[in-house]
């Protein structure tokens, strides 16, 4: 009998299958309503996902943060402004 492949650990994800797994997701509920258990479970997915999303955005933001260099060359730490 063949085993059942292991969940995978969602933060290892990228943010661009995160997103496109919430995308999915809302689709799947749109098309066609599934029943409550399966709209909650969706849900809670969803917002770990969502969760996901936003830890990774922050790490980027860091990130941006550190590499910022100054008009000397030097690195500047400067806040990530967003438009």
């Amino acid at each position: 009998m063949p085993s059942k492949p292991s969940p995978q650990d969602p933060s290892k994800d990228s943010i661009e299958s995160s997103l496109g797994r919430l995308e999915s997701i809302v689709e799947e509920i749109e098309q066609t309503p599934p029943p409550l258990e399966t709209l909650i479970e969706r849900y809670e997915e969803g917002m770990r996902l969502l969760q996901i999303c936003r830890e990774k955005l922050d790490a980027a933001e860091k990130r941006i943060e550190i590499i910022t260099r100054n008009s000397n060359g030097e690195t500047e730490l400067k806040p990530f402004e967003e438009a």
